[in-house]
This record gives C-alpha cells, structure tokens and sequence, in this order.
C-alpha cells in the first residue's frame, strides 16, 4: 500500500473526509489505501489536530493517513508529519510552486497536490507540477459533482505520467465507469460515501469492492 508505481493495475483507494470513530473502524474493515483528515476550518468534515491523533491511534497502520491543507501555514503541515499524525500532506487551495518549495524544506513526505477541473490551466499545468502526486477535483473539493470523464479522456488526462488520484463525484455506482475510461493510479471518495453527511459503512464497501473488482 505504498506510493509509487505498481505492477498491480488495481487503482489505489483514498477515502477522504473521516472524522468520527465509527468512520476509522469502519476502513480498518474495508483497509483503503489511504484515509483522508480535512484540517480547512470551513469544512463541515473539519478535524482538530488533536482529534485527527486520537483518530489515528485506532487506524490500522497499514492505511496511510493524508491531510487535507487549504492555504494552511507550511510549518502546520510539516508539524503534523513529523507528530506522526500523517503520512501525506495534500494540498487543496491553488498553493504555488513556491509554497511546496518551502514546504520541502520542512518535510521529506510526500506531497498531493488538488487541481480544480473548473480553473484554467489544465493539463500542462499539472504536468509541469512538483508535487507527488496529483488529484483531479471538481469545483474546490468536497462537492459531489461528477467530472465530465468522456471530455477528460478526450483531452489525454488519461495519459499523466505522474500517479493521480481521480476524485469528484464517485459513488459505488459509477466508480468501474471512471476507473474504466481514465485508469486513474487512484480515486478518492468522500460524499459518495456518505449518507445525511456521515460516512456510511455499506457505502464504503460498495464503493471498495467495486474498485477491485475493475482492477
């Protein structure tokens, strides 16, 4: 479950948005890739440090925690890195090139960083990108609006070269329909997952054995 090419053509799960206890116990079941804590204050799925720590004590530690940053200060991030609380940091509000720069300085982890398919820029934008990897979203994450994947084929998305993550508006029932005509190295789920705004646990596992299941 690390990062990094793979032999295996099963894309990569990122469950993203937990932040309750039945929510973790629910992925040690499912054992995801890698879960997601959302530290932007604005979020409705907003977790404290703290609560992200507690949090992680119960995961499995084969699942690998990613943080969720918008414009957040990079010495916050790197802090968390290096507390243990997660693995990855991912970048969600348009940071810059500069911005990962200084934040290499502060931690070896690697970095995610979120495009909007709604911005400017596209494509050659993300390729010249220093990040680990990338994720596709729509709008500023979080939404549940489904990205329009036969136009994203079209335009060669398909092709990156760098391991991304596939995300906005997968549900269990459309996932093998993405997977199937972008062959994303992962895909992240948050809303698709959930029901009256909590994580639902048949929901989650739907979603997952429907992702290995096209794999």
């Amino acid at each position: 479950m690390g990062e990094g090419k793979a032999a295996s053509s099963i894309p990569r799960i990122k469950m993203c948005g937990l932040f309750r206890r039945e929510d973790i116990l629910a992925a040690n079941r499912m054992l995801p890739d890698y879960v997601g804590f959302v530290f932007a204050p604005k979020s409705r799925r907003y977790v404290e440090p703290r609560q992200a720590a507690r949090l992680r004590e119960l995961l499995n530690p084969a699942i690998k925690t990613v943080g969720v940053f918008v414009r957040a200060e990079e010495k916050e991030a790197a802090r968390l890195t290096k507390e243990g609380v997660i693995d990855l940091i991912q970048l969600h509000g348009n940071e810059t090139e500069d911005y990962i720069r200084r934040l290499r300085m502060m931690t070896d982890r690697p970095l995610i960083k979120a495009f909007s398919m709604d911005c400017p820029g596209g494509l050659e934008e993300m390729k010249a990108c220093t990040a680990d990897f990338l994720l596709l979203d729509s709008g500023p994450g979080g939404t549940g609006r489904r990205l329009d994947w036969e136009q994203m084929a079209e335009e060669g998305y398909g092709s990156l070269k760098k391991p991304w993550f596939l995300a906005g508006g997968l549900t269990p029932e459309n996932v093998e329909e993405a997977i199937a005509l972008l062959r994303p190295w992962g895909v992240d789920v948050s809303s698709g997952i959930e029901t009256e705004g909590k994580k639902d646990e048949n929901k989650m596992a739907v979603f997952t054995a429907a992702v290995r299941k096209e794999g």
